[in-house]
């Protein structure tokens, strides 16, 4: 029996009702970048991010979420930008490296990713440019700056006049104690208004910082020492936003926290309507 060729059916004419399980509004898909992690006592290399970051995301973003390792090789950054619905951008342990923003080389012994990076960076300023939402937490913030231009002090507790905002380290450390609030920020513009507040405290927990702000971002929080805690995109149409403290942690306790996960969302799930909105052909 010869097989038909195949034929092109436009999803979209009037005649044409989808059934009622592909008609809902579809979840938006938010894609979550891994950072690459030792386990079983450095014998394996996996992928991964922590569990409350995807829990969060589940929680008050209500989406499906992936993780997205780091490669060396790159990906197709404006195809894989445009298939998406939102970026995560979850903190992590190594830090960036500093050939992507001009600064002195690490010491040998400092952790790095350079898959992330190398996978991170592109991204960025491609869901940038195509309008994807965008909600950098910890190194997230960090690498929304440098990837627009920005710059970072390696160590901002040896930066003359700035506090030591790095995790607890002494013996048998709780994470309630780890991730407790510790310091306001002072908060400006849409961060303030969000909040309803201009100070809020936050859980900052990190060894690099802001130095110098990329052009194309406002910084709407700001810690007693000076240094840069929140930032937003200049004139943006959507959600484009990055914090320094850990947002992932009990968000449903944090009303900051709690409502930049759920904008992310509406904007999420506005992106993910419009898309599903686009003329669609099958092969049948």
């Amino acid at each position: 029996m010869a097989l038909s060729k195949e034929r092109v059916v436009d999803l979209n004419w009037s005649g044409f009702r989808l059934p009622d399980y592909m008609a809902t509004e579809p979840k938006p898909l938010v894609c979550i970048a891994a950072s690459l992690m030792e386990v079983a006592n450095g014998r394996f290399m996996v992928h991964g991010t922590g569990q409350t970051v995807v829990q969060s995301v589940i929680r008050h973003v209500d989406c499906i979420p992936f993780l997205l390792p780091g490669m060396n090789e790159p990906y197709a950054f404006d195809d894989l930008a445009g298939r998406l619905d939102g970026l995560v951008l979850p903190g992590g342990r190594a830090n960036i490296e500093p050939h992507y923003f001009s600064g002195d080389p690490f010491p040998e012994d400092e952790p790095i990713d350079p898959g992330r990076d190398h996978t991170v960076l592109p991204l960025i300023r491609a869901c940038i440019e195509q309008h994807v939402p965008v909600f950098g937490i910890c190194r997230g913030i960090q690498e929304m700056n440098v990837a627009m231009g920005g710059a970072l002090h390696y160590r901002v507790h040896l930066v003359d006049g700035k506090e030591d905002h790095r995790m607890p380290r002494h013996d048998n450390v709780t994470l309630e104690e780890v991730f407790c609030l510790r310091h306001n920020v002072a908060l400006s513009g849409t961060l303030a208004e969000i909040a309803g507040a201009e100070e809020v405290l936050v859980n900052s927990l990190h060894g690099q910082g802001i130095s110098r702000l990329a052009d194309g971002f406002e910084a709407e929080a700001v810690s007693p020492d000076g240094l840069i805690e929140g930032i937003r995109l200049k004139e943006d149409p959507g959600f484009t936003v990055g914090v320094q403290w850990h947002a992932e942690w009990e968000p449903e306790n944090h009303t900051l926290s709690r409502r930049l996960f759920e904008l992310f969302g509406d904007v999420a799930r506005k992106r993910a309507r419009q898309r599903s909105d686009k003329p669609r052909q099958v092969m049948v």
